[in-house]
C-alpha cells in the first residue's frame, strides 16, 4: 500500500493568498492545508496527524507539541520565534525553521526611512501643509545628518545593513551587540560600543534585536531618561522591546524628538494607545518586512524548509539542527 503524502498545515496566515505555498507544495507532492488558528486548542485540532506546520502568530507551546506526536517540523513565517517554544520542540525532536534573511534589505530600508522622515520633520510638515500651515516651528531644530550619531542596537544582518545605509547618508554610526567586542570595528566599519555608551551618545537609536527575556522593555523609562534630550527612537524589530507608555511619555515631554515605530506591544495598535496622540511619532503597521520580492521569498522558503525536514534532508534554515542527527 503506498504511503500517505506528507501533510503540512498552515496554522494561520493573514496574507491575501497562499498561491506561492500551494505551488511549492504541489511541486513536492505535499498535501497543504490552510487553517486560521488563534489558540492552542485550535492548533492541536487543525494539525492533528500533520507531519509539519507553518506558523505566523499561532501559539506553539509544549502542550501543543505534546498533543502532536507525529509532528516533525515547524516553519515560522519570518525571523522571530517568540511565539514558539523552541526548547520544548528540541526536546521532542521537532525541527524549528525560520527565514532569517528574507527581509534584510526591506526592514533596513524601512528603519532608515523612519529615521530620515523624523530627521527632516517630513511627516509633521506634511500634516501642517494639509492644515494650511507653513511654519517650521513644529519641527525645529533640524540638523544635518552628517553632524549626528546613529546608534544601532543589534548588529545582526538587519542591524548591520541599517548601519551601512546610515553611513551612506553621512551619519557617524556606532553599534552595540553582546556578541561583538567593545572597542572593535565591524566589517562594515561600525564602531562597537557598550549599550550605555550608545544610549548616551546616539542622536538616533535604531533597534534590531530579538524579543526575549533579556530584551523585553530594553527601552524603558530609565533608559529613555539617559538618552540625549531630543534624540530619535526607531523600532522595526519587536514591539515588546520598548515600554510603550514610557515612550509615549518621553515623546509628550520632549525627551524624545520623535519615534518611528513599525511594531507595537499590541498589534494592531489600539486606537486608544497614547502613541496615537503623539504628533512627533511616525507609526506604520508592522510593514517593514514587506516588498513584493520579500513577500514571495518568505512564503516560498518557509514552506521549503518544512518540506526538506519532512523529506529527511537538512533545510536551508534551522534553529535546532541537533534534532536531525
Amino acid at each position: 500500500m503506498p504511503s500517505a503524502p506528507t501533510r503540512i498545515v498552515i496554522t494561520d496566515c493573514d496574507h491575501d493568498s497562499i498561491a506561492i505555498e500551494q505551488e511549492v507544495a504541489s511541486a513536492a507532492g505535499v498535501e497543504l492545508v490552510l487553517a486560521q488558528c488563534r489558540t492552542e486548542d485550535e492548533v492541536i485540532a487543525a494539525a492533528d496527524g500533520a507531519d509539519g506546520i507553518v506558523v505566523q502568530y499561532a501559539p506553539v507551546t509544549d502542550r501543543v507539541l505534546a498533543a502532536l506526536p507525529e509532528l516533525r517540523a515547524i516553519g515560522r513565517y519570518g525571523v522571530g520565534v517568540d511565539t514558539l517554544d523552541v526548547t520544548a520542540a528540541t526536546t521532542r525532536g521537532v525541527a524549528v525553521c525560520n527565514v532569517p534573511d528574507y527581509g534584510t534589505e526591506d526592514v533596513s530600508d524601512h528603519a532608515i526611512a523612519l529615521a530620515v522622515s523624523l530627521a527632516r520633520g517630513i511627516v509633521r510638515l506634511d500634516r501642517g501643509v494639509r492644515r494650511g500651515e507653513s511654519s517650521l516651528l513644529p519641527v525645529q531644530p533640524l540638523h544635518r545628518m552628517s553632524t549626528r550619531v546613529f546608534g544601532v542596537v543589534g548588529l545582526g544582518l538587519i542591524g548591520s545593513a541599517t548601519g551601512r545605509k546610515a553611513q551612506g547618508l553621512g551619519y557617524e554610526v556606532i553599534g552595540f551587540d553582546p556578541l561583538e567586542e567593545e572597542g572593535t570595528t565591524t566589517a562594515d566599519g561600525i564602531a562597537v560600543v557598550g549599550f550605555d555608551e550608545l544610549i548616551v551618545r546616539a542622536d538616533v537609536v535604531s533597534l534590531h534585536v530579538p524579543l526575549n527575556r533579556h530584551t523585553h522593555h530594553l527601552i524603558n523609562a530609565d533608559v529613555l531618561a539617559r538618552m540625549k534630550r531630543g534624540a530619535v527612537l526607531v523600532n522595526t524589530c519587536r514591539g515588546g522591546v520598548v515600554d510603550t507608555a514610557a515612550v509615549a511619555d518621553a515623546l509628550a515631554g520632549g525627551q524624545l524628538y520623535g519615534a518611528g515605530l513599525d511594531v507595537f506591544e499590541e498589534e494592531p495598535l489600539p486606537l486608544d494607545s497614547p502613541l496615537i496622540e503623539c504628533e512627533n511619532a511616525v507609526l506604520t503597521p508592522h510593514a517593514a518586512w514587506y516588498s513584493e520580492e520579500s513577500y514571495a521569498e518568505l512564503k516560498r522558503r518557509t514552506l521549503e524548509n518544512v518540506i526538506e525536514v519532512c523529506a529527511g534532508r537538512t533545510p536551508r534554515n534551522i534553529l535546532n539542527a541537533g534534532v536531525l542527527v
